[in-house]
């Protein structure tokens, strides 16, 4: 994927009636955090802040330019218009690329599992792992090829094949993906495997 890069303006005022002023205009009004503390008021155009911002996740490093001063930051946060779907504001979160971070990385988990054809189930309960890693390793997402799966084999965290200087934070034993089957085929499972009850039993309750 290409490198996502916002062009962005400072700000020198705030508040609520600017910021619907900005909206006006085709912009959004936005924060950019840095790693020590300090924060800086900016606004993007809405147009292009829409449209880099397809495809990426909480863990995508993006450039934010600011008058020709570029920062590695995160999208943080996007606040929305509950009724239009409207970005309303923006919270980056600028990062120190020589300083080791902890991310959370979503999980892209692909495939038609063999076992599905087999009758069993499908689940994907986990969709995010937590690494810890330098910047410039962080992976934006992770790949799951679920299609070699058959019924009762699962996918662990532990399995997930990550790049080097990547460590993994998140338990290994969460499961990412299972087959398992149905439950109808279950109950029946136990019902043909319980134990059958005594004669004398049997006796014991048509006497009663």
């Amino acid at each position: 994927m290409s490198e996502v890069v916002f062009q962005a303006r400072k700000r020198t005022d705030s508040g609520s009636a600017e910021a619907r002023r900005l909206r006006r205009q085709g912009r959004i009004p936005a924060v950019i955090y840095g790693a020590k503390g300090q924060s800086q008021t900016i606004d993007l155009d809405a147009v292009e802040f829409a449209g880099g911002l397809r495809g990426i996740s909480e863990s995508t490093i993006v450039k934010v330019t600011i008058d020709n001063e570029s920062h590695d930051a995160f999208v943080k946060d996007t606040q929305r218009n509950m009724v239009s779907g409207g970005i309303l504001h923006v919270d980056f979160y600028e990062i120190d690329t020589n300083q080791i971070l902890r991310a959370r990385v979503p999980l892209n988990v692909f495939g038609n599992p063999v076992g599905i054809r087999n009758g069993g189930i499908f689940e994907s309960p986990l969709h995010d792992i937590e690494v810890e890693c330098l910047p410039r390793d962080l992976p934006p997402r992770i790949s799951v090829d679920v299609s070699g799966l058959d019924v009762n084999q699962s996918i662990h965290v532990r399995d997930l094949a990550l790049g080097e200087g990547v460590r993994l934070i998140s338990g290994g034993d969460q499961v990412i993906a299972l087959v398992k089957f149905a439950k109808a085929e279950e109950a029946a499972a136990v019902e043909e495997t319980a134990p059958a009850e005594p004669a004398d039993a049997k006796k014991a309750e048509a006497k009663a």
